[in-house]
């Protein structure tokens, strides 16, 4: 079986999101369905889904691309949607709204409808307003299609900061993973690199994913992962083939500055089997699939990834892709038994691709 973690259903046009947004905000200006500033040569997503609607917007579509066309074995069982929202925009309250009017949108078109019980969903919140994002978390957690928490990868503040922390607390209580995924372009952003704004899309997409190691780090550094032991956090965009030389670097300094860090009771890389999870990324790992098993046990990142496809961007990867090379415990792990720990996901055994 295959579960796929990395799917967004994106809205049919921009005036659709508006009946989902309270009377006062409705005809405000907000940004459009496109994202991003930084687009890919070609389009942003497959080109054989440019067609009468937008790529990702049509629950039908989307769910025969994912389960039903294709060999038995490469077809998802379950798909995990995490919608984007409109990146990070300057009035907070417009943005925590427009997260609310995303999750109802969800719920309205793409969930409840789904009487095959094959999508699952995330609750988008805007974690500059920590208290109205802990609000939609207590309202729509007890939902049972909702499995995780949605939160921007772009960030004025690492997310290991004490500001957030309300976030992440209601998220544990409630058993829900905390997913970040880029999510911006068009709002406030800083810019994507350390060192400014990249000039091209392959600059942007080549570094942007390795902003998660900031959140991470922090997330480790501040204390967070240690005061709440149930906290597990997904990193949508990939960027792990360079987990293991920076969590070697963290151990390291680590080691030598303790006396800074008292409450970080272990080595940094052994938080990750307990907290960390990634979704695997067509742009991640060894160009040839002999060294990818050994590539895979480094920093046991077999125990890490999931399978995402990323439906339906350009890149978007299919399953027996993201297994080749890797032995049958590896595939099984990757495929869809990290996911269906994560998530309370029941599965059969499955086939090896």
């Amino acid at each position: 079986m295959i579960i796929d973690t990395n799917v967004q259903p994106h809205f049919r046009y921009n005036a659709e999101i508006r009946r989902y947004l309270p009377a006062a905000h409705q005809l405000r200006s907000i940004p459009d369905v496109e994202q991003q500033w930084y687009q890919a040569p070609g389009g942003d997503y497959r080109a054989d889904l440019y067609g009468d609607g937008y790529p990702g917007s049509d629950p039908d579509t989307v769910s025969r691309h994912l389960f039903d066309e294709g060999p038995p074995d490469s077809r998802a069982r379950y798909a995990i949607l995490n919608p984007l929202t409109r990146g990070n925009i300057a009035d907070y309250l417009l943005n925590s709204r427009i997260c609310g009017a995303v999750n109802d949108w969800l719920l309205d078109r793409w969930l409840e409808p789904d009487t095959s019980d094959r999508f699952r969903g995330t609750i988008r919140v805007n974690p500059e307003d920590p208290k109205g994002a802990v609000a939609e978390i207590e309202r729509l957690a007890g939902h049972p299609k909702l499995v995780q928490v949605g939160v921007p990868m772009q960030s004025r503040e690492p997310f290991g900061k004490p500001m957030f922390e309300p976030i992440w607390e209601a998220a544990a209580a409630h058993g829900l993973p905390v997913a970040v995924h880029i999510n911006g372009g068009n709002g406030v952003d800083h810019p994507p690199t350390f060192a400014g704004h990249a000039h091209t899309y392959p600059g942007y997409a080549s570094f942007m994913p390795l902003n998660y190691f900031v959140h991470l780090a922090t997330l480790i550094v501040e204390g967070v992962f240690g005061r709440h032991p149930g906290l597990k956090f997904v990193f949508a965009d990939g960027g792990y083939d360079i987990l293991t030389p920076l969590m070697w670097r963290l151990d390291t300094f680590w080691l030598s500055m303790r006396d800074q860090t008292p409450w970080v009771d272990r080595y940094p890389s052994e938080y990750l089997p307990g907290h960390v999870r990634f979704c695997s990324s067509a742009l991640d790992g060894p160009p040839e699939t002999v060294h990818a098993a050994r590539w895979m046990d480094f920093s046991g990142k077999a125990d890490l990834v999931m399978y995402g496809s990323g439906y339906p961007h350009w890149s978007t990867t299919g399953a027996e892709r993201t297994a080749a090379g890797l032995s049958a415990e590896q595939q099984q792990k990757v495929l869809w038994r990290n996911a269906s720990e994560l998530y309370g996901l029941t599965v059969s055994e499955g086939s090896t691709l």
